[in-house]
């Protein structure tokens, strides 16, 4: 495969997963609690936790893409350093 194909397939991966996690943040944020009847004793929806599991798996998705890109750019990401160096 071509570079430039290569580039590209991994450019619209990009695109699809960043879509799909905005579908997935907002479908969190904007879920409504089902109303229940008079004197149902049922926890509350814990909102934190579900955007922690909605955002939990795209930061692992974002990992895996930024490991894709070095592993397709061995050149570009020998280049930049892994670890800041601090100097005084």
């Amino acid at each position: 495969m071509s570079p430039n194909v290569a580039d590209a397939v991994f450019w619209i991966a990009v695109v699809a997963c960043a879509v799909a996690q905005v579908a997935i943040t907002r479908s969190v944020l904007v879920a409504r609690q089902p109303e229940l009847p008079a004197g149902a004793r049922v926890a509350p929806a814990r909102r934190p936790a579900e955007l922690a599991w909605a955002l939990l798996p795209a930061l692992a998705v974002a990992g895996v893409l930024v490991l894709t890109w070095r592993t397709m750019h061995p050149a570009a990401a020998a280049a930049t350093p892994a670890v800041a160096e601090v100097r005084a």
